[in-house]
C-alpha cells in the first residue's frame, strides 16, 4: 500500500484491555495506529509486538482526557488527523464511593462525559473541515436508564451518548461518520471482582470485533451483545414508580 494513502487510526484510552485486540484487527486490515493514553511509555512492548507482526507504523503517544486545556495541542502534535479516532475511555468508581465523595463522582463525570466532549468535539471540527472521516465513542447501556446501583457513571454515560448522538446528527451529509457502540458487562480490569452474568458477558476481543465490523458496516449505534437492545428497551419501558422499587 503506498504510504501516503495508508489510512490510519487513533485509540484513546489505549490501556483498555480493549485496545490490543482492536490494534490487532486494524493493522490486520492496513492501517497504521496510533495508541494514546495517560502513561503511553507502558504500552511501548504492545505496540513494538503489534508492529514487528503486522508491520504496520505503530506510534504511541501520552494523552490526559481530564486535561482539556491540553486537548488542542495534542490533535496539532498528531500531525496528520488521523483517518479514525476511537474512544475506549472509561471510569467505574463505585456507586457508594461516588454518593459520598464528590470527588470521586467527579473525576467520573469529567472522564467519561466532559473530558470526551474536548477532545471528540476538536476532532470532529477538523474531520469537519477535512469532509471525512469516522468517530467511535464506546458508551455503555448503563446510560440508557438512571439505576440505583450506578446511577453517577450511568448518568455520565448518557450524557456521552447524547453528544454522540447530537454530534452525529450535525455532521449528517458532511463526510463524517459518528459511531456509538454500547457494551454491557465487559470481562476487563475495571470490572474486576464484579459478580458478572456469564451469558451476557462480553470478552474484550469480542467487543473489538465489534467495533470494527461497526466501522466496516458504517452502523450508526450498536448495542454488543445484540441481547441488550431487548433488554434496555424492557428496562426503560417499565414505569418510574415501579422501577424504584426495584433497586436495580
Amino acid at each position: 500500500m503506498n504510504p501516503a494513502t495508508t489510512p490510519s487510526v487513533l485509540i484513546l484510552g489505549a490501556r483498555s484491555d480493549i485496545a490490543r485486540p482492536l490494534a490487532r484487527l486494524y493493522t490486520q486490515d492496513g492501517y497504521d495506529v496510533i495508541l494514546a493514553a495517560r502513561h503511553a511509555a507502558s504500552l511501548a512492548a504492545d505496540a513494538d509486538d503489534i508492529r514487528v507482526r503486522s508491520g504496520r507504523n505503530v506510534t504511541v503517544c501520552d494523552f490526559d482526557v481530564l486535561d482539556t486545556a491540553a486537548h488542542r495541542q495534542f490533535v496539532d502534535a498528531l500531525g496528520a488527523l488521523p483517518d479514525a479516532v476511537i474512544s475506549l475511555i472509561g471510569l467505574m468508581t463505585p456507586q457508594t464511593e461516588a454518593q459520598s465523595d464528590f470527588a470521586a463522582a467527579e473525576a467520573m463525570m469529567r472522564t467519561n462525559y466532559v473530558g470526551l466532549v474536548s477532545i471528540l468535539g476538536e476532532i470532529a471540527n477538523r474531520m469537519e473541515q477535512r469532509g471525512s472521516g469516522t468517530i467511535i465513542g464506546v458508551s455503555s447501556v448503563a446510560g440508557d436508564r438512571g439505576r440505583a446501583t450506578n446511577y453517577i457513571y450511568g448518568s455520565a454515560k448518557a450524557g456521552f451518548t447524547a453528544f454522540l448522538s447530537g454530534l452525529r446528527n450535525r455532521l449528517y451529509g458532511r463526510g463524517v461518520t459518528v459511531i456509538t457502540v454500547k457494551p454491557g458487562f465487559i470481562r476487563t480490569r475495571m470490572t474486576e471482582g464484579m459478580e458478572l452474568p456469564g451469558a451476557l458477558t462480553a470478552a474484550p476481543d469480542e467487543v473489538a470485533r465489534a467495533i470494527r465490523a461497526a466501522h466496516r458496516k458504517k452502523r450508526l449505534v450498536v448495542f454488543h451483545r445484540p441481547i441488550w437492545r431487548f433488554i434496555m428497551f424492557v428496562i426503560t419501558a417499565i414505569p418510574e414508580r415501579i422501577f424504584a422499587r426495584l433497586k436495580l
